[in-house]
């Protein structure tokens, strides 16, 4: 658990060339310290494409504070590398005026240089010099808003332009999986690697959160047997929206095949093969819309996949797309060009979740029911009762900012897991080879 504090050799009032002073006004609300805050939190091991989700699930609280007492949230992933360049965008940002999210976002630019990074665990697209800037904004910007909310006395939804719906649609996410982690006993959960165990998983999904979509993490059976699980979903519940996301398993000629069988049964297909050239191949031989995640992760891949076509749907990610204010710039682009908006998941808490719900109720653009892990993790670190999943929605929170609060107790016992689990990198492929030597990362792989 760290915090940035003021350099006393660059007093808060030091300014970039570049940034003109300040109009005067009220007094600003300024930063005075960015307290970084790596937790681990338990998760089933959830199968994919690429692996087997690790026993715990890293995130880190971002906690943004201010000269006039309020604190704002946010929260980020926590691998070793993110976590060293939050802290050196922390020191960067703070005497900064909560309000100035721009000049915030070119500190944070300047002070990582044009680093890049990678993301082990495969699942989302490459990681531009533009797109580490917004990943690390990102959680500054929620926990600014959340400041800028609480100051208001708003919501951060009404930040965002107010509200056009009182509570968000989130989509089921079920995965195959083990009965519990090597060596450790069956979890809640149970097993499930074939389709009688996803049917299973489904049902219980639906009968506690009243979801009314429903997502298959594929890319981990053949594809034949998942056509047969995603079949066998759409007779056990007929009206529902289905979704397929097989991360990029499958060739060009393997995706075509499975989404002729599944033509009037899927409501979209995602990131069925690797490329916004094998998905423009694949889009143009289905009636079936895709939907991306890994192809179209940053600003800058937006003009080759709508000049392709390589997918109708774009799945939104605060997290990856620089915060609330671009994600809703992402949505306007998406409604010129005729794209339809989702949003992307990843195993999260409920600063997070709380976040995507505001995002999401600010946003008329959104097409489609939201992904969520929410109903996967069995902690949190914010104070229960602000958030509630029912009839397969959120309702958007009205209080000040963000709406949830931290439970300080709940942050500190899973700080201190995080400290003893021993993990510091996502890395579901060597969990997974951890298990079975033979095993062997491949993308595609049928």
């Amino acid at each position: 658990m760290t915090a940035a504090r003021p350099d006393p050799a660059h007093p808060s009032e030091s300014r970039h060339p570049s940034e003109s002073p300040n109009p005067p006004g009220p007094p600003e609300l300024r930063i005075t310290a960015v307290t970084v805050t790596p937790v681990a939190f338990h998760e089933p091991p959830l199968l994919n494409a690429v692996g087997v989700h690790e026993p715990y699930a890293l995130r880190a609280v971002v906690e943004v504070a201010t000269d006039q007492g309020l604190t704002g949230l946010g929260e980020t992933t926590a691998d070793e590398g993110h976590l060293d360049r939050l802290h050196t965008a922390a020191a960067a940002v703070t005497g900064l005026p909560v309000h100035a999210l721009g000049r915030l976002r070119a500190r944070v630019a300047a002070a990582l240089g044009g680093r890049t990074g990678s993301d082990r665990h495969g699942l989302t697209g490459p990681i531009t010099a533009a797109s580490m800037v917004d990943r690390v904004f990102s959680p500054l910007e929620v926990a600014c808003l959340d400041i800028q909310g609480r100051a208001a006395g708003r919501p951060v939804s009404d930040l965002l332009g107010g509200r056009v719906r009182d509570a968000v649609p989130y989509s089921a996410y079920l995965f195959h999986k083990w009965a519990g982690h090597p060596g450790g006993p069956p979890d809640d959960w149970g097993e499930a690697v074939d389709t009688a165990g996803i049917l299973a998983q489904a049902r219980r999904l639906v009968d506690t959160y009243g979801f009314t979509a429903l997502k298959l993490k594929g890319g981990v059976r053949p594809p034949h047997e998942e056509v047969e699980t995603v079949l066998a979903l759409h007779e056990a519940f007929p009206g529902l929206p289905l979704r397929l996301d097989p991360n990029a398993a499958w060739t060009v000629d393997t995706a075509l095949d499975t989404a002729r069988r599944l033509e009037g049964v899927l409501e979209y297909l995602e990131d069925p093969t690797p490329g916004l050239d094998g998905m423009a191949e694949v889009a143009g031989g289905t009636a079936i819309p895709l939907a991306t995640n890994m192809c179209v992760t940053a600003f800058e891949h937006l003009p080759l996949a709508v000049a392709r076509r390589s997918a109708r749907i774009v799945l939104a990610d605060h997290h990856y797309w620089g915060g609330l204010h671009r994600s809703r710039l992402l949505a306007g682009i998406c409604d010129t060009f005729g794209l339809g908006l989702s949003m992307h998941s990843n195993a999260h808490l409920g600063i997070s979740l709380a976040a995507m719900t505001h995002l999401a109720a600010a946003s008329p653009e959104l097409t489609h029911a939201c992904d969520t892990h929410w109903p996967w993790r069995s902690e949190d670190v914010i104070e229960p009762g602000a958030l509630t999943l029912a009839d397969g929605a959120v309702r958007v929170p009205t209080g000040p900012g963000l709406g949830v609060e931290l439970d300080r107790d709940a942050l500190a016992r899973l700080h201190e897991q995080y400290l003893t689990c021993g993990l510091r990198t996502r890395d579901d492929t060597g969990y997974r080879r951890r298990t079975d030597p033979s095993y062997r990362r491949r993308i595609p792989r049928w």
